[in-house]
């Protein structure tokens, strides 16, 4: 009993750390195509029961689908431009008419994209973990702020909130051990709400308003229409969602000292296919793994998988229940960020830990991190760099984390596997050999 209340804690801490990121995306679709409460309430809440599905999804093992490591699943940010764009251009049901194809897609696709796993060497992981973890840092600043927008952004007492909470969790990591250290995260997270109550930071609101039952529609929002150009868009946020999940897949593999092979990352991927299919049928989103999880395991040390599944239970049952589901959201944006740091941090870290055992073997690896963590970064920073060309291309060229991906692979492929390359290799070992 004790111990699944252990589990049962730690799994909460899970949920409030991507809670914010899942919403968000909802939230933002919603808003900017102009739905009505009402329509809102069911988006969000379909959004978080349907993490919960394909967050369990992904844990399990199976035969088919599953990659069985501590991942969490929730929206892909990529999603939010290309989903406003289609929906504003051909209506909401060409939204879920192109999301249900790229599921499909995914899907078949999956055992092809797990061959590219020799494209994913330890240099290459090591980078794409690296520009995750740096690419998030800028959203843990923002909410440090108080929340990209708002209107006391960057006030004292957003900044005291913030830096009180990470200073917390810091001394919490420092002087507890066992299961209280393994929690700092949710305790620093509910000390940093407890203490923005006494400041009149914490609205109630959207508790109030929430409604108190949701039950799951298929089709909510009408019966799915078929655009090519919004298929062919959403493919490629499918396949940039792909790129993103290798790289917590790899991350979380370390962590847990398994070796990933075709197999398994064939299975992960089947896995968000299917979870891409469920969100289009029940008027949800693409989902992609949560790096900011893998920062929580990483600081916790707890790998378990039943935690991450009853994170997914509690999804579930939160997705069903509006009201109970919106007390998470009175965390200010201040207190998340604080928090962010530490977890966004820790995954720059394991990105490190990994370039550790490969960037010492030559210049070449030194060289491909140095491009792919630059080209990654920058485009974070200045996202808008390739806004000449097609919107389509601009999925890919936008994102910090894919272009830097992107840029790993391509330097890898040239510096270590084009026939001219291998043997120039061959012929210095020789060479070596001949001296000794």
């Amino acid at each position: 009993m004790k111990n699944n209340m252990k589990l049962t804690v730690l799994g909460m801490q899970h949920l409030l750390a991507m809670y914010a990121g899942a919403v968000i995306v909802p939230l933002i679709i919603g808003n900017g195509l102009g739905l009505t409460s009402e329509q809102l309430t069911y988006l969000v809440s379909i959004d978080i029961l349907m993490c919960g599905v394909a967050t369990l999804f992904q844990v399990m093992r199976g035969n088919v689908i599953g990659i069985g490591l501590p991942v969490v699943l929730g929206c892909t940010f990529t999603a939010v431009g290309p989903i406003l764009a289609i929906g504003n251009e051909y209506g909401i049901s060409a939204i879920y008419g192109s999301i249900l194809v790229s599921g499909v897609f995914v899907i078949l696709i999956s055992r092809l994209f797990g061959h590219l796993v020799k494209f994913f060497p330890p240099v290459v992981t090591g980078s794409v973990v690296t520009i995750i973890g740096i690419t998030l840092i800028p959203v843990a600043i923002h909410n440090m702020g108080g929340g990209q927008g708002a209107s006391d952004f960057g006030s004292l007492s957003n900044i005291l909130l913030a830096f009180g909470t990470l200073f917390f969790i810091i001394l919490l990591y420092k002087f507890s051990t066992g299961f209280i250290r393994s929690i700092a995260i949710l305790i620093g997270m509910l000390g940093g709400t407890f203490a923005a109550l006494f400041m009149g930071k914490v609205d109630f609101a959207p508790v109030q308003e929430a409604s108190l039952l949701h039950v799951a529609q298929p089709f909510y929002f009408g019966t799915p229409t078929f655009e090519w150009s919004a298929i062919i868009t959403m493919i490629l946020v499918a396949m940039v969602s792909l790129v993103e999940s290798t790289g917590v897949y790899f991350a979380l593999g370390d962590i847990c000292e398994k070796d990933l092979h075709k197999k398994d990352l064939v299975r992960g991927y089947r896995a968000e296919g299917l979870a891409i299919v469920f969100g289009g049928i029940f008027n949800a989103f693409p989902y992609t793994a949560f790096s900011q999880n893998v920062g929580l395991v990483q600081m916790t040390g707890v790998r378990s998988r039943k935690v991450i599944g009853i994170t997914g239970v509690m999804l579930i049952i939160l997705g069903f229940f509006p009201k109970i589901a919106a007390l998470t959201t009175i965390i200010p944006p201040s207190v998340l960020g604080g928090a962010m740091v530490a977890m966004f941090g820790m995954v720059v870290a394991q990105g490190i830990k990994m370039l550790s055992k490969t960037i010492f073997d030559s210049q070449e690896n030194a060289l491909i991190v140095a491009c792919s963590v630059g080209m990654g970064l920058g485009v974070t920073v200045v996202p808008d760099i390739f806004h000449v060309l097609p919107t389509s291309i601009q999925i890919l060229t936008s994102n910090g984390i894919v272009a830097g991906s992107f840029t790993a692979i391509i330097l890898n492929i040239i510096f270590h596997m084009l026939p001219s390359t291998a043997k120039k290799k061959q012929v210095n070992l020789n060479g070596q050999e001949q001296l000794n």
